[in-house]
């Protein structure tokens, strides 16, 4: 296989640069601190009561279940009819607008902070996985850790200069918003940036072939015969069963500590706004250098050997967040953890891609690791919002996750050493053929 043009590399690459601004602004920063802000510390929603973090956890883990049940489908309809980017156009504008509703969001209007920030979640979510499966099309193998690390590169370094416009928007309110307004505006400039900067990603990423050349029946039913193909591959191949199931564990702590972190900073520790702001964008600049310095350990070390050794950085990550006490304690965590944020997901990405076998039929393959990620985030969400309503200290919740980094480092472990026994095996046979 040959890597794609220069063209076709940043189109894709872009695509991270207009979407990651809802993973900082939407999911880090300003919209959780802003929910606990117009929120009371017990709220009533659907005529339940909750602490409004955790509803805030609920809501996103509630949108991610969702995301996970529809993507298989819909990736192997994608595969089967050959229109993976009008999947990745429509999961596009349902992020970027619903991100802008979130402008309308006030006190008195929770429903719609709810819907909005459910909606944009599965957007975002939604079209990842359409997004990632065109990266084992347009890279060869070879080059799949370095196209990976660069996406989520250009994804940190857009998601910060957003960032720092809406920064600056709230530190020096003009036009005479007030501070209420002036954050809301950083939503409704979110969807802006992210279906704005897409066009160039979907003038750019070329069409898909359908894997399917005669449909004798509906959609649906071809959907669900791709995912009976794909299911039927990966359980004969062990090194990618075994790496997804440990892939499953760690993304549980991993996605959960991305998300909850600025709640945590707020709500547990008491920092202002403008410090967790600044603190994430620290973090994503960190990212930058975490996302290539992996990509470059991976082709020194194998890609599972450093996802063990970062995966064994994130155990004591959160051992140190339970115990942290301090504004400088949570500062120094926060860059350890942008340090291995970045070089985690841009691995893990480029190492499916590398096990997965060579296919046609990328979005279904895909939307096995994608959901695999969504069902971990449900869960580790869930979990963490659970424990934080049943307990009221978010602390235990942080301390939980451990047992998720663990039992997914158990399996990273058990993918290396079946990747070595097969690599053995096969020295042993050509050894043999050459006898």
């Amino acid at each position: 296989m040959i890597t794609a043009g220069k063209k076709v590399l940043n189109g894709w690459a872009m695509y991270d640069w207009a979407n990651s601004v809802y993973n900082l602004v939407i999911t880090t920063t300003f919209f959780p601190i802003y929910f606990l802000a117009v929120t009371d510390e017990h709220v009533s929603f659907m005529g339940m009561r909750f602490v409004n973090s955790a509803l805030y956890n609920y809501t996103m883990a509630a949108a991610f279940l969702l995301v996970a049940i529809a993507s298989p489908i819909l990736s192997s309809i994608s595969d089967t009819r050959g229109n993976k980017k009008n999947f990745l156009k429509f999961f596009t504008i349902l992020g970027s607008v619903s991100c802008a509703a979130l402008f309308f969001f006030t006190k008195s209007t929770l429903w719609l902070g709810v819907l909005a920030f459910m909606l944009a979640t599965m957007g975002y979510c939604g079209g990842l996985v359409f997004y990632n499966s065109y990266l084992p099309e347009i890279a060869a193998p070879e080059d799949r850790d370095r196209i990976s690390a660069r996406g989520y590169s250009m994804g940190y370094i857009g998601s910060v200069l957003l960032q720092l416009v809406g920064f600056a928007l709230v530190m020096t309110l003009p036009f005479g918003l007030d501070e209420g307004t002036a954050v809301r505006g950083t939503f409704l400039l979110v969807g802006v940036w992210w279906l704005g900067f897409a066009q160039i990603t979907f003038a750019t990423l070329p069409a898909t072939k359908a894997t399917v050349s005669k449909h004798s029946s509906g959609a649906l039913t071809e959907g669900f015969g791709e995912l009976r193909k794909v299911y039927a591959q990966v359980k004969t191949m062990p090194v990618l069963k075994r790496f997804l199931r440990g892939f499953f564990f760690y993304s549980m702590g991993v996605q959960t500590v991305m998300m909850a972190a600025t709640i945590f900073g707020s709500k547990v520790l008491n920092l202002p706004s403008d410090k967790l702001i600044g603190t994430v964008v620290i973090i994503q600049v960190v990212a930058i250098a975490g996302a290539w310095g992996m990509a470059r350990l991976s082709g020194i070390f194998g890609n599972l050997r450093v996802l063990i050794g970062v995966v064994i950085v994130w155990i004591g990550i959160c051992i140190a967040g339970y115990k942290m006490q301090t504004a400088t304690d949570f500062y120094l965590l926060a860059t350890a953890v942008g340090l291995v944020m970045g070089g985690i997901q841009s691995l893990s990405r480029s190492t499916y891609a590398k096990l997965m076998p060579e296919t046609q039929d990328t979005a279904s393959f895909f939307s096995y690791y994608d959901v695999t990620e969504k069902l971990s985030i449900v869960i580790g969400m869930f979990s963490f919002a659970y424990i934080d309503d049943y307990t009221e200290n978010m602390r235990n919740s942080v301390l939980a996750l451990v047992v998720f980094f663990v039992i997914g480092l158990a399996w990273i472990i058990s993918a290396l050493r079946k990747q070595r026994q097969l690599a053995g095996m096969e020295t042993e046979k050509e050894k043999h053929l050459v006898m």
